[in-house]
This record gives C-alpha cells, sequence and structure tokens, in this order.
C-alpha cells in the first residue's frame, strides 16, 4: 500500500533541451543548435575550455560507397568553391544543376532518406568547403583561428571552443563575411567581383578584401593563351584596324587561334575525346551517367579568349578593377605584391586577389596606360600623370565605352625610378557626380553652406576648396556647379579640368599639353590668353599646386571674373604657408571670398571648416601671423565634435559674413537684400532637400526654369506638390517650404 502510495507521487519531469540547465542527462551541454536541415552545433564544456561540434546527416554503409562513387565523378570538374559563409549558405541552399542531379540519381541507388543526407555530404566534400561547411552554416561563430594545427572557432556566447579539426582546408574562408556581391561588364563578359571580410585570426593583416571571380582555367590554359596572343602579335593584317573595331578584331582572331588549338588537342587525345563523346550520346538516352569535366563545354572557348581580350584590349590584371565604378583608387606597388584597391566608401586600402608576376606584363600595363593619354614613357622619362577619358579607359571600342563612364587619373612609373618593379596609382571619379543634395544628406555639410555656395557660383565669386589629398575637393567643387547660371560662360584650366564636369553648353575646358610631343606646346600663359579671348564669367583651375597653376590663379584674381578652384592645405596656416612658398603674393588671399577645407575621417568625408578672408578692420575671429604677411579670417561654419554644425551665418544665426556685403557690392545692392535673397535661395535648398532632387542634370533643370520663370517654376512645383500630397495620408503631408 505504501510503495502504491509513492508510486503514484512520481511525476516524469517536462522534456528539455540538451543545453539547458536543468537537463541532467547532459550537463556540459551549452548550445544545441540546428544550422541546417539535419545539421546540429552543440557547445560543451565550463569556463575553462569548449568543444565545437557538429553532427551532420548519417550514412548507411551504402551511403558511404555512394559517396565514394560520386567524388570519383567530380574528380574532374573545375569547381569554384565560396569565398564567404553568405556564400557556403546559397550554395548548399541552390543544390546541384539538374544536369549533374541527373547524373548522381544513375550513380546511386538509395531510398530517398538516404539520397538527401548523400547529397549534404556531397555538396560539402565537391563544391563547398568540406569538414569545415557546418561551420559556415553557423551564424553564431564571428571568429576562427588555427592553434597548434586546430581550427578554433569564438562564437557569441562561448570562446574560444576547440573544433577537432586539424589541417582543414578553407579555414581562411568558413568565418568571412561578404559585404558586397556584383558584377563589372567587359565587353560581352559580366565578371562578378566579391568584397568580403574575414574573421580569421592571424591569417592576414588585412581583413578586407576585394575578388575578382575571373573564368577558370584548367592545365594547360595559360600555355594555350599565351599561344594565341604570340599568334595574334605575329599574324599579318591586311589594311588598318579601326580603334573601334580593335575588340571585334582581337576576338575574332583569338577564336579562330583557341578553336584550332582546342580541336588539335582533342585530336591527340582521341581516345578521351571518344570516350567523352559516347558517353554524351548515351547518356541522353540515359544509358550512362553524362561527363562532367568542362574540357569540351560550350563556354570553355569564351574562358580562353576573355584573357586574350582582357591582355590585349583591356589593362591585363587591372581590367576589371579600372571598370569597377564601385572603386574610387587602385594601386599596383610591385611585382609580386597584390594589388590594392580603394572601394567607395570604406576608408581603408584592400587587398585583391590580383597580381603582376611578370615584369614584362607589369610595364606592358603601365605603357599602355601612358599611350593612352598620348604620353610615351621610357628610359628618359620614366614615369607620368594621365588622365583617361571613357573612350580611352574602354579601349575605343563601341561596345567597350558602355563598359566605363568615368574620368581616371594616374600616376605610373616604371621600374627606372621605382623598387621593385613599376608602380600605378589611380585615382577614379564618380560616374555619378554628386550634388548638394547628396551631401546634406550624408550628413556633410549644412544647408545653410549649400546656400552660401550657391550665391557665390551665381554671382562670381572667388571660392577655394583646400585639403588633403582624397577628402573631396573636387567633389564638392563639382557638386555645385549646377549653381552657376545656365547663361554664364564657365572655362576651366589645366589638367585638372578633365575632374571638372560641366552640364553648361556655354561651358569650354582647355588643358595643357605639355606632355604630348605630338601636340603644339600649351603652358598655362598661353592658356590664359585663350581665356580672355573667350569672356569667361567664371574660371575654374582644379589642383592648384604647380608654380604655374599658382601663378595663374593670382592673375585670374585680378580679372574680376568668378574663380573656383581646389588646392592641398589643411587649414588656413598652411593655405598662408603654401601661398608664400609658391611665389604668390599674400596680399591676394584677401581676394578670396570663402574657403572651405573638407576632412576624412573613418571613411566619412565632410566640410570640417570654411571661413572668409577679411581686412583687419573687419569682424575676424583668427590670425595668422608670417613674416611679411598678415591674414585675418572669420569662421562662418565649422564641424563640431557631435557630428552637426556650427553655423555662424545664416537665417537663424546671428553672425557676421563679410562674404554677404562682398556680393552686395558686386551686384550694387544693400547686404538686406543680399541676405533676402538668402533666405529664399535657402528654402529652395531645404524644398530641394526634402524632395530628393539627387541627380546633376535635374538639378541644373530646374536652376534654370527657375532663373528663367521663379513664378511658374514654384507654381508647378507646389502643384506636383500637391499631387503627391493627395496620394499619401493627410497626416504625412508636408507644405511645401516656399508657400510661406
Amino acid at each position: 500500500m505504501t510503495d502504491s502510495n509513492c508510486l503514484s507521487e512520481v511525476t516524469v519531469p517536462a522534456p528539455l533541451p540538451p543545453d539547458d540547465p536543468d537537463a541532467w542527462y547532459a550537463p556540459d551541454v551549452r548550445r544545441q543548435e540546428a544550422v541546417h536541415p539535419g545539421v546540429v552545433v552543440t557547445v560543451r564544456g565550463e569556463r575553462d575550455g569548449f568543444e565545437y561540434e557538429t553532427r551532420t546527416p548519417s550514412l548507411s554503409a551504402a551511403g558511404h560507397d555512394a559517396l565514394a562513387d560520386v567524388e570519383s565523378y567530380f574528380e574532374g570538374a573545375s569547381v569554384e568553391r565560396p569565398l564567404t559563409r553568405e556564400g557556403a549558405a546559397e550554395r548548399m541552399a541552390d543544390g546541384f544543376a539538374p544536369k549533374y542531379d541527373r547524373a548522381i540519381d544513375r550513380l546511386t541507388d538509395l531510398t530517398p532518406a538516404m539520397r538527401r543526407r548523400l547529397e549534404y555530404h556531397a555538396l560539402a566534400r565537391v563544391t563547398c568547403l568540406g569538414a569545415l561547411t557546418p561551420h559556415a552554416l553557423d551564424d553564431s561563430v564571428e571568429v576562427a583561428e588555427e592553434r597548434d594545427g586546430e581550427v578554433v572557432v569564438h562564437t557569441e556566447s562561448f570562446a574560444p571552443a576547440r573544433t577537432g579539426l586539424t589541417d582543414a582546408p578553407f579555414a581562411d574562408r568558413f568565418a568571412n563575411e561578404r559585404i558586397a556581391r556584383y558584377t563589372v561588364p567587359f565587353l560581352d563578359f559580366d565578371v562578378p567581383v566579391v568584397l568580403y571580410r574575414e574573421h580569421v585570426l592571424g591569417a592576414d593583416p588585412f581583413t578586407t578584401k576585394y575578388a575578382v571571380r575571373e573564368p577558370d582555367l584548367l592545365p594547360g590554359d595559360r600555355e594555350r593563351i599565351e599561344e594565341c596572343k604570340e599568334r595574334i602579335w605575329e599574324g599579318r593584317v591586311d589594311g588598318v584596324v579601326e580603334e573601334a573595331d580593335r575588340a571585334a578584331f582581337v576576338r575574332g582572331r583569338a577564336e579562330r587561334v583557341l578553336s584550332r588549338r582546342l580541336t588539335a588537342d582533342g585530336t591527340k587525345a582521341w581516345l578521351d575525346a571518344t570516350r567523352y563523346r559516347l558517353r554524351s550520346v548515351l547518356a541522353e538516352y540515359d544509358l550512362a551517367v553524362p561527363p562532367v569535366d568542362d574540357q569540351y563545354a560550350p563556354d570553355r572557348l569564351d574562358d580562353l579568349a576573355y584573357y586574350v581580350l582582357r591582355d590585349y584590349v583591356g589593362y591585363g590584371k587591372l581590367t576589371i578593377p579600372i571598370r569597377d565604378g564601385r572603386l574610387e583608387d587602385v594601386e599596383a606597388n610591385r611585382v609580386g605584391e597584390r594589388v590594392k584597391v580603394v572601394p567607395r566608401g570604406v576608408d581603408e586600402r584592400v587587398p585583391t586577389n590580383l597580381a603582376f608576376e611578370d615584369e614584362t606584363a607589369f610595364v606592358n600595363v603601365v605603357t599602355q596606360l601612358a599611350a593612352a593619354d598620348g604620353v610615351e614613357v621610357n628610359a628618359s622619362t620614366p614615369s607620368a600623370k594621365v588622365n583617361l577619358n571613357p573612350e580611352r579607359v574602354a579601349g575605343g571600342s563601341d561596345d567597350a565605352t558602355q563598359d566605363v563612364d568615368e574620368t581616371i587619373r594616374c600616376a605610373v612609373a616604371l621600374p627606372t625610378i621605382s623598387e621593385g618593379g613599376p608602380h600605378i596609382s589611380i585615382r577614379k571619379q564618380s560616374r555619378d557626380p554628386l550634388t548638394p543634395v547628396d551631401l546634406v544628406r550624408d550628413g556633410s555639410l549644412p544647408t545653410e553652406l549649400v546656400t552660401l555656395l550657391w550665391l557665390l557660383y551665381e554671382h562670381h565669386g572667388v571660392v577655394l576648396f583646400a585639403g588633403p589629398t582624397g577628402v573631396g575637393k573636387t567633389t564638392l567643387l563639382n557638386a555645385h556647379v549646377p549653381f552657376i547660371p545656365y547663361d554664364d560662360r564657365p572655362v576651366s584650366i589645366d589638367e585638372g579640368s578633365r575632374e571638372v564636369r560641366l552640364p553648361h553648353e556655354t561651358g569650354v575646358s582647355l588643358q595643357t599639353r605639355d606632355h604630348e610631343s605630338g601636340y603644339k606646346q600649351v603652358s598655362m600663359a598661353d592658356l590664359m590668353t585663350e581665356t580672355n579671348y573667350l569672356n569667361p564669367d567664371v574660371e575654374i583651375i582644379a589642383e592648384i599646386n604647380t608654380p604655374a597653376s599658382f601663378e595663374t590663379f593670382g592673375e585670374v584674381l585680378a580679372t574680376g571674373h568668378g574663380v573656383l578652384g581646389t588646392t592641398h592645405a589643411e587649414d588656413v596656416e598652411k593655405l598662408v604657408n603654401r601661398v608664400i612658398e609658391q611665389g604668390l603674393p599674400p596680399h591676394l588671399l584677401a581676394e578670396l571670398d570663402l574657403v572651405v577645407f573638407p576632412r576624412r575621417n573613418d571613411g566619412e568625408r565632410y566640410v570640417g571648416q570654411a571661413v572668409e578672408l577679411v581686412g583687419e578692420d573687419d569682424h575676424h575671429d583668427g590670425v595668422v601671423d608670417r613674416p611679411g604677411a598678415t591674414v585675418h579670417y572669420n569662421t562662418v561654419f565649422e564641424r563640431t565634435t557631435d557630428g552637426g554644425f556650427d553655423v555662424q551665418f545664416g537665417p537663424d544665426s546671428p553672425g557676421h559674413s563679410r562674404t554677404i556685403e562682398r556680393i552686395a557690392d558686386r551686384t550694387d545692392r544693400t547686404a538686406e537684400a543680399v541676405e533676402s535673397e538668402f533666405r529664399e535661395k535657402h528654402r529652395y535648398v531645404q524644398y530641394l532637400v526634402r524632395e530628393g532632387v539627387d541627380d546633376a542634370d535635374d538639378l541644373f533643370g530646374f536652376l534654370a526654369d527657375l532663373r528663367a520663370n521663379e513664378t511658374a517654376t514654384v507654381e508647378r512645383a507646389a502643384a506636383d506638390r500637391r499631387a503627391t500630397d493627395a496620394a499619401v495620408e493627410p497626416e504625412h503631408r508636408e507644405r511645401v517650404p516656399y508657400e510661406e
């Protein structure tokens, strides 16, 4: 009776997961989770050490035999393994292509459940990351490292955790995080590119990587490509090949040579070819497994032709980085070293999977880049600075010009002056020029500064953008060029004019030709004389860095024209020092209306300070005193430590601005009238930001309409705004700024 009562009081505890602290049957389990169908990860241990275990789908003896057959079948395949955990997850989710899926079905005779388990192991071993595939599928793995040859992982909650895997291949890939994946066009090819971040300790000081996924090559392919290039180079040409037809000519020759070589190789290996064709025919009738070797695949010829075109029509291993509009800089420093790039928005150099292993190929690219701008580099002229327009970057082909829509600047040098081989440094402009709306939206500058620049651009003021290389001086200059009235004539001068984008039909760009022997020698003095005949309203001198350009800048200041320029000077003191060193009379600095100092920090570009240079008797908050030169200035805008802007002039700021008085004197108006214009333009700027007018052509068109008939333009904008408001919820409606 007692025993019966005791048994009736016994209760069965509720089921608990193994990683629950109260799970009596698994006291050392700290985490257990399924990361993929059939794949479970378990973390065991205490604070003094953890073990990371994986459980994958189990296979029977027949399953192991089938897996061996599948691996043998894929042994001759050329497979590109994923670089990141995202790539591994996609590879496992996509499975095999239907062609290979059918082949596996014919190779194996398994139950449906065992067939699914087999597919996981086949995918992991043949196309993914092998034994580290489960670890790549686990999102909680943050960092990996190798200790005494064993892979150790750090998860979100447990670290370090030993995996028991030693000398595992792909240990440098399974923890990588993909940042971006896209394709870059080159002629008829779309070449995949991956930007990713490594999470592996002690492997490489660079954690962010850039990989160009060019077509795979089989054994002997590089010899075939070099032989084809040599045959094309030595072949006879009937007539003259036009620049626009160069790509088609090279491709036609390459395909003929390569197809003959592949056919000849197939004839020599007649037994393999016969087996391949026989197996293909039998596979059509489900009598055999289709061959997996892609030696005879239809796109094999295209893969080989790509490398010939890359080297003869493009720029060798720099072809894709040069055409990649998401890159800002491309640098190749020496033979055998990885090419580095700087992606837009990433404030660091990133190594690539590209490198020049041969100095001859490197020199060829250097001379080719220089020759595209009419410069011949040789022993007497071992280095050059060149600018390439889109059609020159693309190689002149009609098809290729669609690939590139940007101008690049290059500094190239031969090994004569460069230790370790040649070097190339490329700076590329963005395909789409930024607008003030983009800059305000990104927090680079306030709307008040945009408005003040609008006034100066429109009323022919003198504005200088100063700062180190890469901070965005030319970007700021270009962004506000649409504010120059559509009927004015802006004239850009010197080599930096290639970076200036003028949407005006009346605009002109003048360039020196000091480096081109085929042209008449044109100096800055010649350009100044030519400019005077063009009757300019605004003169633009990008890159005021040489004595000749500083001299030209000083002469332009005396003409009374509007002047826009950029130079290298980090702050006001360095600007004054630079002017004195270059021989420009310091008193000419007083002619500057505004100096804008952009800065770059942690990948972010912004205006750090904007100052107006004033006289000694004017209101000022700073002074630079040098022997023979004393410069007074007033800070108009300044970036604060919290990321905002201290605005010293504007509708809500009581500060004084000498620039407003200068514009008033220039336009024969009162300062109050200019301030009223400032407030009106500021409302327009706020409207443009709110409406997201971030296309340079749209901005230029709006400003032209505004200048042609302000009332009609305002009414049309208000009508568009009312139509937009009618389509949204009442609480989301906003007023047009200039309906006040």
